[in-house]
């Protein structure tokens, strides 16, 4: 059981280390990228009419693929260089790589941010869109 705690406080001191580390610039610019990502693709999708979010991805089936592949889109680049900044600052830092923490770290720089800021961009959005939509011509 030891082992298991040693084990456990290696990890945390690891996690921590990176916020004061060498490439700890990362933890600060990689949220910020992907909500800048993710506002301009959910402002696109609202200004070119299209279903944004998980309701539309449960409720239009004609629609998943495209929800699915613009979610990878938008933030699968930052993930994967969210992966390869961490990777090398296990290689250079740690001597070592441990694919939890390169999940944990990565997770948390890319996906949860772009997660966190949909709801607001999507309120705000509409907003937006509403107000400088210009009125369509109904013929009458």
């Amino acid at each position: 059981m030891e082992t298991f705690f040693e084990f456990l406080s290696n990890r945390l001191e690891h996690l921590l280390g990176r916020a004061s580390g060498p490439l700890h610039f990362r933890l600060f610019i990689m949220p910020i990228v992907v909500s800048v990502l993710a506002a301009r693709a959910h402002l696109r999708d609202i200004r070119e009419g299209k279903p944004t979010g998980l309701w539309a991805f449960i409720e239009c089936p004609t629609e998943r693929r495209r929800l699915f592949r613009s979610g990878l889109r938008d933030f699968g680049r930052v993930f994967i260089v969210a992966c390869v900044l961490d990777t090398t600052y296990q290689i250079l830092v740690l001597k070592s790589f441990y694919l939890g923490e390169l999940l944990l770290v990565a997770v948390g720089c890319a996906i949860v941010p772009y997660f966190l800021i949909r709801g607001p961009v999507l309120r705000v959005g509409h907003l937006l869109y509403r107000k400088y939509a210009k009125p369509k011509d109904t013929g009458h």
